[in-house]
């Protein structure tokens, strides 16, 4: 799912996986926290786009603010300092690894659906659902833009409908590598939102995860993992995923 701050720009899409294709069943655009927490229960694995938590440098910082104890640090004005504090360690990993920067959930407008998503991962986790940051459970955190690229697919400026010739393309490469991917009824709309095609991305990352394709988090990154989420990043081809 490609989750937003909001239910408008908050998409679903249920892959049903047979033994030679993996099936667009529903999509939902507009979907509220009921629709969501509907999809995790009837799910083997979910993918959501979003930060599942804070970085801890931001986090104890934040609270020694609070508190009137900030340790100054003799970069204050330097953008290293910064950067430690608004960027999680699984952020940096992207990074390293495909050359995007997420968006900084400390220090940027994603924080607002990061809001959001907190709160719907302690609901599930009130219904039941296992929930854990690094995504061990029902559910992982995805970020689809990284992996189209590390697909090899196109990844940049398919966003707004200013942009909606390059998400054609994305569509296009997309069914062409993977071509046991059935899209069936839901083209028109992944043709038309990338919040759509985001959605559907991120359920085949999700597939990818819950067969130990993706990055874990290794022994280094774990404990921060453990509360700050961690982005699944596909380990090996889309084609490797086929049926």
């Amino acid at each position: 799912m490609d989750l937003a701050a909001e239910p408008a720009r908050t998409a679903v899409a249920h892959l049903d996986w047979t033994a030679h294709a993996a099936v667009v069943r529903a999509v939902t655009l507009g979907a509220n926290d009921a629709t969501v927490i509907e999809a995790v229960h009837t799910a083997d694995k979910s993918g959501i786009d979003c930060p599942f938590g804070w970085p801890e440098p931001f986090v104890a910082f934040i609270d020694a603010h609070r508190s009137g104890n900030v340790a100054v640090p003799a970069d204050i004005a330097g953008r290293d300092w910064r950067r430690r504090l608004a960027y999680r360690a699984t952020d940096l990993e992207v990074q390293a690894a495909t050359g995007i920067w997420p968006l900084s959930v400390a220090a940027d407008r994603i924080s607002h659906t990061a809001m959001r998503c907190a709160g719907l991962l302690a609901a599930l986790a009130d219904q039941g659902e296992p929930v854990d940051r690094t995504g061990t459970g029902t559910v992982v955190e995805v970020y689809p833009a990284a992996s189209l690229a590390r697909w090899g697919l196109p990844h940049r400026g398919y966003k707004r409908p200013e942009n909606i010739a390059n998400l054609q393309r994305v569509v296009d490469d997309l069914q062409a590598t993977a071509p046991w991917l059935q899209l069936g009824d839901h083209e028109t709309l992944c043709r038309r939102s990338d919040d759509v095609l985001d959605a559907v991305v991120a359920a085949l990352t999700a597939r990818a995860a819950a067969q130990g394709l993706t990055t874990r988090p290794g022994s280094q990154h774990h404990p921060a993992a453990a509360s700050e989420g961690w982005i699944a990043l596909p380990t090996t081809s889309l084609t490797a995923l086929a049926p």
